[in-house]
């Protein structure tokens, strides 16, 4: 280095750079948050680790690798078909609910409806009902009507109960949507289904795809409803298939339950990863309002 550099590097101004203290609070909440990451980090451990291990148990421990837990699930009728009575659960729970949704929630947005306030109020509250207590008078229903063991009829149970709750939640993104495009298109001669179907829905296509994933959500894990509705094995979706895993009498089958407990988590997240990436850009309403 010559005189020169180590003279202007002397002259230099030393900058300091500020650092933020760690306050105890923020330390505290911190801590709190990775104690609380742990609590559902260890049962997906357990989880990956028991399906691959020759001889799991309760504890979270290094496998014996093999593969002969998933050869046993892959090999069970009972747990292909599980598979199927999920999915045309989940999907015809989806299908209706969302369908629904947005007719109900299109007039609650845009008309003028008496009472639609408190309307609005009593479909909040009855998506916090429990749905357990409606199980034995819409089972005693359903044994009137006829309706029992049948995936669809179960369907159209799981898809009342989700319907308030799916149409809160897309009144709000129906409400996102500028009145001025509405206008404009009726000016221009469309009448109100028209409107609805080539103005409103394609704009509120993010908002019917987090009803919908958050609808699938909820019927693909559902437990209760599907084992007091159907009972025999062909119609017994993954959640009840799941229980049965358990055996009897204490007696647990930990690697095939692991095993199926991983294969039926993974229609969902990649469920979940294919709508975020297509749907995570916000609303954008600017330049359609111009």
């Amino acid at each position: 280095m010559s005189a020169v550099q180590a003279r202007r590097l002397a002259d230099a101004e030393l900058i300091v750079v500020p650092y933020r203290r760690v306050s105890v609070s923020a330390l505290a909440t911190n801590v709190i948050l990775v104690l609380l990451g742990c609590f559902f980090v260890l049962p997906l451990l357990w989880m990956l680790f028991a399906s691959v291990d020759s001889n799991p148990d309760w504890a979270i421990k290094l496998p014996s690798l093999t593969l002969a837990n998933f050869a046993d699930v892959l090999g069970r009728e009972d747990a292909i078909s599980s598979f199927r009575s999920s999915l045309i659960l989940a999907g015809t729970t989806t299908v209706l609910t969302t369908v629904l949704a947005f007719l109900a929630a299109y007039p609650l947005s845009r008309m003028h409806i008496p009472f639609r306030r408190s309307f609005m109020l009593a479909i909040l509250f009855a998506s916090g009902l429990p749905v357990s207590m409606l199980v034995v008078p819409v089972y005693q229903m359903y044994v009137y009507l006829g309706w029992l063991d049948s995936l669809y009829t179960t369907a159209l149970f799981l898809a009342a109960s989700s319907l308030p709750f799916a149409i809160w939640l897309m009144k709000n993104f129906i409400d996102a949507v500028p009145l001025e495009l509405e206008h404009a298109a009726a000016i221009d001669g469309a009448s109100t289904f028209r409107i609805l179907r080539q103005v409103v829905l394609p704009l509120t296509v993010p908002g019917i795809a987090v009803t919908a994933i958050y609808t699938f959500i909820n019927a693909w894990g559902a437990f209760i409803i599907p084992f007091v509705l159907t009972y025999s094995p062909a119609n017994q979706p993954g959640p009840v298939e799941i229980y049965n895993f358990m055996g009897s009498h204490g007696l647990f089958k930990f690697g095939d339950l692991a095993v199926f407990s991983l294969l039926f988590s993974v229609p969902v997240i990649v469920l979940y990863l294919v709508m975020s990436r297509n749907f995570s850009g916000a609303f954008n309403f600017g330049g359609a309002v111009k």
